[in-house]
């Protein structure tokens, strides 16, 4: 099948290229390396430099004739898109929009959008908290995410374009970027192993489902093998876990001994986040298959190399 992906030089994006070609399919991307990487584009994978806002993705999908989309593309900075709400707007969702109407006029079969679960739901009162919860975002970062899956559901039945919105929960892996605000596994990763104390915000006892990024992957080739599937559907572990005992576990992993210290709590943090993923079990016959100790392992070696590199 023939298969666009946006952000397809992002950490996420990349492994979900990969595990398309892997899969057998014909894979495009689009990226405009604002976050992105080059190194990390399979050389198997047809690559447009082009921003999703930009009338050059009209060619794009001139070119490419794409059946399905798969889009990660995104402003995905929470602080900047506190700072900065109409350039968090203008990309996540002036951008996305652009492209659903691509995929409207080249009569695109599917679309397989990244979305939030926790930056979408917010401070729930459910835990493992499932699709039928309400969004409740609390930063325009996760309003905008919120936004595009209704856009893709406006898409699917106006258009008849079959859309799934993947509502990731704390994705972590080789590839992710250290310096970044997210990804506080590979923060830690960095700091150990560039002589740096690792520091935790507040008491360490905040929770997260952490999934790894080679099953995200998976999800996205489920999602493209279940067009039937449509809407929200969660992408996670279901397991909460503490920073605390994230911090315990890296170490162990690493075979280090550096204590972390902790730093002061950030204002508005979330204290708990934990998804289910009952459903995608369910209609996907996806399941996270790595275990948060091998993904620390694999995530750490990966990191070791790049320092070494």
């Amino acid at each position: 099948m023939k298969i666009l992906v946006t952000g397809g030089a992002g950490f996420i994006g990349s492994h979900v290229v990969d595990a398309f070609l892997a899969a057998g399919h014909d894979v495009a991307v689009v990226d405009n390396l604002t976050t992105g990487d080059d190194r990390w584009i399979n050389p198997r994978a047809r690559f447009h430099e082009v921003d999703l806002r930009s009338a050059r993705l009209a060619q794009v999908f001139e070119a490419e004739r794409p059946e399905v989309v798969t889009h990660l593309a995104a402003q995905a900075s929470v602080a900047r898109s506190v700072t900065d709400p109409a350039f968090d707007a203008s990309v996540n969702i002036g951008g996305g929009v652009g492209l659903l109407e691509c995929c409207r006029r080249y009569r695109v079969r599917r679309v397989i959008y990244s979305s939030s679960g926790g930056a979408g739901y917010g401070d729930t009162d459910v835990i493992p908290t499932p699709e039928s919860h309400p969004s409740l975002p609390i930063s325009p970062y996760g309003i905008t995410k919120v936004a595009m899956e209704q856009y893709v559901s406006a898409w699917s039945g106006i258009y008849g374009v079959s859309g799934i919105s993947l509502r990731y929960a704390n994705i972590y892996g080789p590839r992710q970027n250290p310096q970044g605000e997210a990804g506080v596994i590979a923060i830690f990763c960095h700091r150990l192993l560039t002589g740096q104390i690792p520091m935790i915000n507040g008491d360490g006892g905040q929770t997260r489902d952490y999934t790894y990024v080679e099953d995200v992957a998976a999800a996205n080739v489920k999602a493209l093998e279940h067009p039937e599937v449509t809407g929200g559907v969660n992408i996670c572990t279901g397991v909460e876990t503490s920073v605390n005992d994230l911090y315990r576990a890296l170490i162990e992993a690493a075979g280090s001994s550096v204590q972390a210290q902790h730093a002061p709590a950030r204002p508005g943090e979330q204290r708990r986040s934990c998804l289910s993923p009952a459903l995608a079990a369910r209609a996907l016959g996806w399941k996270p298959t790595v275990s948060l100790g091998e993904g620390l392992r694999r995530t750490f070696g990966f990191f070791q190399k790049e320092t070494a590199s």
